[in-house]
């Protein structure tokens, strides 16, 4: 909300900053877009809540950043549309559609200082300078820069420059948030520590966000649901802790997480048998014939101990992983797994010892074909 003053316009704001409504639902509808041959999008579909934080997953050319794009306004889709508390945006200009994005690239103008970064916003919307200095101020506070505001970027870090961008997107109290893989270009400390701090912001101010990354790690953390694409299209959207115990597909199981393949006999119908063992199988086996397949199994849904003289494995590497030993065991001459175990029960499990690897009874696994 804005009220008209002598000085200029002086804006109210949450953050502290004002009494706006906080995150928007979006909804992407039918989107599809073409670049030559190559089919980018194709027919994707995607609803994110007020105030939720999706996250778009999948490796390089699946489509999750055209899709970002597409919402931003800065790609135009052939078909579909993209709607914002339910009116549709997409015949809208990027730069009115209200919402914030932060880059890979920092994206900050060299030749202004922090302050002014993260107030640039504010003044292409005609906030008199003692309005945009003191929530610029009050960003930069919120993101640990307090002490920086005076500094321009090339005096900065790159978790500190990626800092600014965040209070810069922030500083103009978005309705929608839309972050395109602003960590990839940090080391790994930086990173954990920036995406715990941009989840805690997200979920204070209550903004709808949409989250393009390749790292599954940043997804699980970061997100209340992750999308994992494939080709243009979702092979399936849910929360962290169902994506991974539940995966809808293989591609999905192996894109997420460790997964082991080994061999099983499927019936055809909800259960396989693996090393003895009938299981429950879950997700897409529709298309799968009964016979020999390969299953896809989690190192910590397989089971380990050692055998003297016996067992199906050799043990051929461990590594310890705090609480968890991952314990690496050759089956045969083409099939390697990897169990994980409690540390303070793998202590005997050492290169070359002989081992029975077995599935535990209630595991869901996934089939497909065997090849």
């Amino acid at each position: 909300m804005t009220t008209n003053t002598a000085a200029g316009t002086e804006a109210s704001g949450t953050l502290g900053l004002g009494s706006r409504d906080a995150g928007a639902p979006v909804s992407l509808q039918n989107l599809s877009r073409s670049f030559g041959t190559v089919r980018a999008l194709d027919g994707l579909n995607l609803d994110i809540s007020p105030g939720e934080l999706v996250a778009l997953l999948g490796p390089s050319g699946c489509g999750k950043t055209t899709a970002l794009r597409i919402v931003a306004g800065f790609e135009t889709a052939d078909t579909g549309s993209v709607t914002v508390d339910g009116k549709d945006i997409s015949p809208v200009a990027a730069a009115k559609r209200d919402m914030g994005m932060v880059f890979q690239s920092y994206s900050l103008f060299p030749n202004m200082s922090a302050l002014d970064n993260v107030g640039f916003g504010l003044r292409m919307r005609k906030y008199n300078s003692a309005s945009r200095n003191k929530r610029a101020a009050q960003l930069l506070d919120m993101v640990g820069l307090a002490a920086q505001a005076k500094q321009f970027p090339h005096q900065l870090s790159g978790g500190q420059q990626q800092r600014v961008a965040l209070a810069r997107a922030l500083a103009i109290e978005p309705r929608v948030l839309l972050l395109d893989e602003p960590l990839s270009a940090l080391d790994a400390k930086v990173r954990l520590q920036l995406r715990e701090q941009i989840r805690t912001l997200q979920q204070r101010l209550g903004t709808t966000t949409l989250f393009v990354t390749h790292d599954q790690a940043e997804a699980l953390s970061m997100a209340d649901r992750v999308g994992v694409m494939k080709d243009g299209r979702l092979e399936q959207v849910a929360t962290p802790d169902e994506l991974y115990a539940r995966p809808a597909t293989a591609f999905v199981a192996e894109f997420v997480g460790t997964m082991n393949h080994v061999p099983g006999q499927y019936g055809g119908g909800g259960e396989v048998v693996v090393f003895g063992t009938v299981v429950p199988v879950h997700g897409d086996h529709a298309s799968v014939p009964a016979g020999d397949v390969d299953v896809l199994v989690r190192p910590e849904g397989l089971t380990i101990e050692a055998v003297p003289g016996g067992g199906n494995g050799i043990v051929t590497d461990r590594t310890f992983l705090g609480s968890l030993t991952r314990i690496s065991v050759r089956l045969s001459t083409d099939i390697a797994v990897k169990v994980d175990k409690t540390s303070t029960t793998a202590g005997d499990l050492v290169p070359g010892t002989s081992v029975q690897v077995g599935v535990a009874k209630d595991e869901p696994v996934l089939v497909t074909e065997h090849r």
